[in-house]
């Protein structure tokens, strides 16, 4: 843990985690005077179903809270990360794919101010489905989300991507616009099975494109403790990728379903819930580890 600055190991060493390590208290994230650059993290997973999109609202929500200004990227057609913030997605005239495609359009002209302090978001819909087949005849088709970033990259502290269950053109952008990567991964054996793949992509993103890219770390998401299945999950994503797992675990519970359906994260929905305060706990690791400002 040495890259966990200033985080210590709670009294008595034997007080271990769902991940088998001893549990640490992460310090209380500091102060931030100013604002910007912004650290760009993509939310990346090509299996659909693994929390990524909620991830990204509750992980935002937790380091908006604690005084980061945060840019949350809808870079899914589905338009989901937009409706979780109680914006109908197809009503819109100006999205992240008129950024993509059209020079002309500015991107502070998309970016939509939510409710919730310190948060904003670049929203999506269904439009952006078409981007990857029009990316294909751009000049540095890759990198064309990392240019339009650029532009408000001194406004923000963090931007997250949630990023679409795919591994094609749009995941590609995504990755090189970033610093670093957190792959939600649900504790199920077939999400398991998947992750080489997704290891490989970034490997190539890291060779070809994105030298600086790392992965910030492993999310396990919807664990379920009273599951042998779900232990033996989480003790091999441990075995695979060792301390880049995150010791912040995410259990499986229907608040996260409810908090959508009211279109707030659940730091707001229900604020004193443990979802709540396991996305408080990511966002302290995470900052912690140096993944955030």
């Amino acid at each position: 843990m040495s890259n966990e600055q200033g985080a210590t190991a709670l009294a008595g060493e034997d007080v271990l985690g769902p991940t088998g390590r001893p549990l640490t208290e992460f310090p209380e994230p500091p102060v931030l005077v100013s604002h910007g650059p912004a650290r760009i993290i993509a939310m990346v997973n090509q299996k659909g179903g693994v929390g990524k999109t909620t991830s990204t609202i509750n992980l935002g929500a937790a380091l908006a809270e604690a005084g980061r200004k945060v840019l949350l990227v809808d870079f899914d057609p589905q338009g989901a990360l937009s409706a979780g913030f109680g914006t109908n997605p197809h009503e819109l005239d100006v999205t992240v794919y008129n950024v993509l495609m059209d020079r002309k359009v500015d991107i502070r002209d998309a970016i939509i101010h939510t409710d919730v302090e310190n948060i904003d978001i670049l929203p999506a819909n269904i439009d952006l489905s078409a981007a990857e087949v029009q990316l294909v005849n751009e000049v540095a088709r890759e990198q064309v989300l990392a240019s339009a970033l650029r532009k408000v990259e001194d406004d923000y502290d963090v931007v997250l991507i949630d990023c679409q269950p795919s591994l094609g053109l749009l995941t590609v952008n995504a990755l090189t616009a970033a610093h670093g990567v957190i792959i939600p991964l649900i504790c199920e054996f077939f999400a398991l099975r998947a992750v080489a793949l997704l290891v490989e992509t970034i490997d190539k993103v890291q060779d070809r494109l994105n030298p600086g890219l790392q992965v910030d770390g492993v999310l396990a998401t919807m664990y379920d403790a009273r599951t042998l299945h779900g232990r033996e999950v989480l003790a091999r994503l441990v075995e695979a990728f060792g301390d880049k797992v995150f010791e912040t675990v995410i259990k499986r519970t229907i608040k996260f379903a409810d908090a959508s359906v009211a279109a707030e994260p659940i730091t707001s929905y229900a604020s004193n819930h443990q979802g709540a305060e396991s996305y408080r706990r990511l966002a302290k690791e995470l900052i912690a580890r140096g993944g955030s400002p």
